[in-house]
């Protein structure tokens, strides 16, 4: 089975962390959200991938080509924003016939893989939520089976919200319903949506089973990532911290802290992560993100998301600093 990966978004609502980082490759416990979707599915057998990129879709590129050298790989570029039904339509011939498992970028869950690659149905994951309204939505039968799906609805008929994790056997058909959606330019919300072609081919007679998702993270926005953090950290899903280079500093676990980070003379903890070779001294930190090469002296740090090679001198709370920025409290 092949996955399909769009990570092609621009991420508008991780601003101003996305002007210079693909949403995918912000840090989450130590690696970036689409580290842990790989990791996951290379876990559960699958080795060939299909990346749909875009905005700064070269350090998407780069990453997957520098971390996973042995998985195979097939990039596919969605220059403009037309939704994830053209994405998945642009990368038909990498998928041609096969059967495809579509996981979105910006999503991290917890389920049983091999269950659903290995169930004789098509199979999307759901999940009750309390306002279904911003996410596509399933209707079921009494058996679970699909009977409409609906993207965004303003009067949602059901609570269960698609999740990202898309199983689908029947590729060939999937594929004509793509066209046929563009080619007539059939659009919700002005976009070519995954969901509409779903629907087109549960009108045509095929089955779609929906599998029920107990954690969840749209990781799209600031509060989700960093409940995120602390949820894995706090189930062991992160490398152990490393201990080099810290002097007369408390770590409060968990927290992960990257290879080459100098901490010295701080509190760190709990639920922080720290990416590789940054430098914190004189801090007070929990409850944070703290991107690869940031700089912190003298900050008090909480519920705060800190960008790649950040600079901070002085005292705040609460920040949502953007890669390569710099903010001095003299």
């Amino acid at each position: 089975m092949k996955a399909v990966i769009p990570v092609a978004g621009i991420g508008t609502r991780l601003r101003p962390h996305t002007h210079t980082q693909p949403k995918s490759l912000i840090p989450v416990a130590g690696k970036p959200i689409l580290a842990h979707i790989i990791d996951q599915l290379i876990e559960a057998g699958i080795d060939d991938f299909v990346f749909i990129i875009g905005y700064l879709g070269d350090k998407i590129e780069e990453y997957v080509s520098k971390n996973y050298p042995k998985i195979k790989t097939n990039f596919v570029i969605q220059t403009s924003e037309k939704g994830t039904g053209h994405a998945i339509w642009l990368a038909k011939e990498a998928i041609q016939n096969e059967p495809i498992l579509i996981v979105f970028g910006d999503t991290i869950c917890e389920v049983n893989w091999q269950e659903i690659i290995q169930n004789q149905h098509s199979i999307l994951g759901v999940k009750k939520v309390d306002d279904p309204r911003q996410f596509g939505v399933a209707e079921v039968d009494k058996n679970g089976a699909i009977t409409k799906l609906v993207e965004k609805p303003s009067i949602p008929k059901s609570n269960l919200a698609l999740v990202g994790i898309y199983k689908i056997n029947e590729t060939e058909e999937l594929m004509h319903c793509l066209e046929y959606n563009i080619q007539n330019n059939i659009k919700t919300h002005n976009e070519f949506h995954l969901t509409d072609a779903m629907m087109c081919m549960v009108t045509g007679g095929k089955i779609f089973n929906t599998y029920n998702v107990n954690l969840w993270f749209d990781c799209g926005k600031k509060e989700i990532l960093l409940q995120t953090n602390e949820l894995l950290l706090k189930r062991g899903n992160y490398n152990k911290k490393n201990k080099n280079n810290i002097q007369n500093s408390i770590i409060i676990d968990p927290v992960y802290i990257g290879e080459g980070c100098q901490i010295s003379n701080s509190i760190i903890g709990p639920n922080v992560s720290i990416g590789e070779n940054a430098i914190i001294d004189y801090s007070i930190i929990k409850e944070s993100i703290i991107g690869p090469f940031a700089e912190l002296k003298n900050a008090v740090l909480s519920h705060s998301l800190i960008g790649n090679d950040a600079s901070l001198h002085g005292t705040v709370q609460s920040l949502n600093l953007g890669d390569s920025a710099e903010i001095k409290f003299n």
